[in-house]
């Protein structure tokens, strides 16, 4: 889509200034000719594109006015303004949209005297587009960018009509290409995405309004905001739609997901935007043959193979769907929280288990593959969602089965490359915002951290309160020793999964395991205990007695006082914090003695990530050095770009493909999955 049209020739439409505030209020007097009976077809209206800027012109076109005078009203459709009324002619007239009119949805009513207008026109008269935000330099007026789903509405448009709509895919003359320039294309009835657009100006929000069509090839459009919110009913993307939005996430844009049936099928746009092409077939779609990833089909169909889960979280093949006399079931559905200490839930006051959200689901949820453990789910990824999805609540709707689809609603987040994407997983989302707290705070929560209005510290929480004191990850399995001397394992996840005891771990302080194997050694899990002994056992979840009956094999001794161990290019380092001192012994000569390099920099906790050394302080600090060993000469801690974890004379560090875990005795484990370097 262009971001501005041509300016119309000639003198400005009869009614509008040509400078100034536009008229509000009743038609002006005096202007309006002679009011003629019209005949012929109804009143028809479009406009060239679904967006305009502020300041720039949109073309509209009209037929069926037969000679008489029209009526535009032009409304704020967020907070029902009207910014404008005229007269004006058939069959074109250009809108100069001002550049003090809001970013939003408007509405164009076009209306002529005395016209009976058929019940079943779909409202052909009218015109929705969105008005974009001039943007200057590098910011934008707000941080959070909302999308509306033309493409959705447009596909809706004329249903079951035989050459007209996208739908329905079993009928066989139903169009496979649909034109946003022509009449209709509005919201359906149902409306899903009204409540959030609503909500957010009562709630305090500003936020600016885009097409979900200028998200094609959006890159620099979305390059000036922090937050995309996709709303409601956002079933139809471009393949140039798609990677715009995942770029921005990567490059570290955070997405918010109030929708469900989310990117389901693949469009494509044609003449210069105008067009919409959906096959839905991957057999009548002639790009099929040409380049099989522009395939109108389902993303996650044959030949695209492209799962909307990576970049949505979630899917409605997992989901559930209420249709037709069904729909009313959505009022009696609930989500159930499965991870309250989650900062999405900060302040709605829930616990784990309790219901919340009722009416909220439907008409369509998304969901996806789900395992549990003691009562926590945990994505499995068989379907596309990232490894890093934090499931934060579910609903089993496996009975809507009666109504339509069976299936599940999930409720998650999750990391894209720098990004955070948020996902509610229903349709419904907007429409008990302005009834229900708890769906407002969780919706606060979402829209201020995701903003940088209210950022975190770099960690969330990744399980409830324990007593772990040592942390090691090894093979993708998270090992923690207690202050109860027992072993313990864990997915390395940022989900709440419990710990589940597998072995004893006598007196141990600190733990650790190189990344990979190095210098001829295997992957062990290696312990610092309190009484200076150095251990190592197999990384297994299970208990591995040796042959004189122990778990664990003493292979030397550590620096007296250690608590952090890590190691890295068979290299063992430990830090001594009542010295405040860093040790380095080489893996492969366990019995020589540990040679100092220097202060520790206030570590009390020791980890590799990246073939760095990162350290936890006492006093809350995250920070790194290069593992540099004797032969290297002096290289000390620098503040790490990223905060530490909350202070704990007892924190415990570890890391994993990337992430950073932390945690403390009678303190909730932690996830970091962005740390950062230090600023140079």
């Amino acid at each position: 889509m262009t971001a501005q049209s041509t300016p119309a020739d000639g003198p400005p439409p009869t009614g509008i200034p040509p400078t100034g505030n536009p008229p509000t209020g009743p038609l002006p007097t005096g202007i309006s000719p002679t009011v003629l009976p019209p005949t012929g077809d109804p009143l028809r209206a479009w406009a060239d594109r679904t967006s305009c800027v502020q300041g720039g012109d949109l073309a509209f076109h009209l037929t069926g006015a037969a000679g008489a005078a029209v009526r535009v009203r032009v409304t704020d459709a967020v907070s029902e303004q009207t910014r404008l009324t005229a007269t004006v002619h058939a069959p074109d007239w250009t809108l100069a949209v001002p550049e003090e009119w809001p970013s939003s949805l408007y509405r164009a009513t076009f209306d002529v005297p005395l016209e009976n207008r058929p019940t079943t026109d779909e409202a052909e008269h009218e015109v929705w587009f969105a008005v974009r935000a001039a943007l200057t330099g590098t910011a934008a007026p707000s941080r959070i960018l909302v999308s509306i789903p033309f493409a959705t509405w447009r596909a809706y448009t004329h249903a079951g009509q035989p050459h007209r709509g996208l739908y329905y895919s079993e009928q066989p003359y139903r169009a496979a290409r649909v034109s946003f320039a022509s009449p209709g294309g509005g919201p359906p009835p149902e409306r899903w995405e009204e409540g959030l657009l609503r909500w957010l100006p009562e709630a305090g929000y500003q936020v600016d309004y885009c097409s979900g069509l200028d998200l094609h090839n959006g890159d620099e459009l979305l390059s000036h905001y922090r937050l995309l919110v996709v709303n409601g009913h956002d079933e139809y993307w471009s393949m140039e739609m798609r990677d715009s939005v995942e770029n921005f996430a990567r490059r570290g844009g955070n997405v918010a997901f109030f929708a469900a049936n989310t990117a389901w099928w693949q469009m494509r746009l044609e003449d210069d935007g105008r067009t919409m092409v959906c096959h839905r077939d991957a057999v009548t779609d002639p790009m099929t043959a040409i380049d099989p990833r522009r395939t109108t089909v389902e993303w996650s169909s044959a030949p695209v193979d492209r799962p909307e889960n990576s970049m949505t979280g979630l899917s409605f093949r997992r989901g559930a769907g209420a249709w037709g006399e069904g729909m009313a079931v959505m009022g009696k559905e609930a989500y159930t929280v499965r991870f309250a200490d989650h900062w999405a839930f900060a302040g709605t006051g829930l616990t784990d288990g309790e219901p919340f959200a009722r009416g909220a689901l439907g008409y369509e949820t998304d969901a996806c593959a789900l395992e549990w453990t003691d009562g926590v789910p945990r994505a499995t990824g068989v379907d596309g969602t990232p490894g890093s999805f934090v499931v934060l609540a579910t609903a089993d709707l496996r009975h809507w089965r009666e109504y339509g689809q069976g299936g599940a609603a999930t409720m998650g987040v999750f990391r894209l490359g720098a990004g955070t994407v948020f996902n509610a997983g229903t349709i419904n989302w907007g429409s008990v915002l302005a009834d229900d707290p708890v769906a407002d705070r969780i919706t606060r929560n979402v829209l201020d951290r995701l903003s940088g209005a209210a950022p975190g510290d770099g960690w969330d929480t990744a399980g409830t309160p324990d007593e772990v004191r040592a942390l090691a990850a090894c093979e993708s399995v998270l090992f923690g020793a207690d202050t109860r001397d027992r072993l313990l394992c864990r997915e390395v996840s940022g989900q709440n999964l419990p710990w589940r005891p597998v072995g004893h771990a006598p007196g141990v302080r600190a733990l650790a395991s190189a990344r990979e194997a190095a210098g001829g050694l295997p992957l062990e899990l290696y312990a610092a205990t309190e009484d200076g002994r150095l251990l190592r056992r197999d990384p297994v979840p299970t208990p591995v007695p040796g042959a004189d009956g122990e778990e664990w094999t003493q292979v030397g001794q550590v620096p007296p006082g250690t608590t952090g161990l890590a190691l890295c290019d068979a290299g063992i380092f430990a830090v001594t914090p009542h010295d405040d001192t860093l040790h380095y012994l080489s893996a492969l000569a366990l019995d020589e003695p540990w040679q100092v390099l220097g202060d520790a920099g206030g570590a009390v906790a020791l980890t590799t990530l990246s073939c760095r050394l990162w350290a936890v302080t006492a006093d809350g600090r995250l920070r790194t050095r290069l593992p540099a060993g004797p032969s290297d000469g002096p290289v000390a801690f620098a503040d790490a770009g990223t905060p530490g974890p909350p202070p704990h004379p007892r924190t415990t560090l570890a890391a994993h493909a990337g992430v950073l875990y932390a945690t403390a005795p009678g303190a909730p484990l932690r996830v970091c999955g962005g740390p950062a370097l230090p600023s140079r």
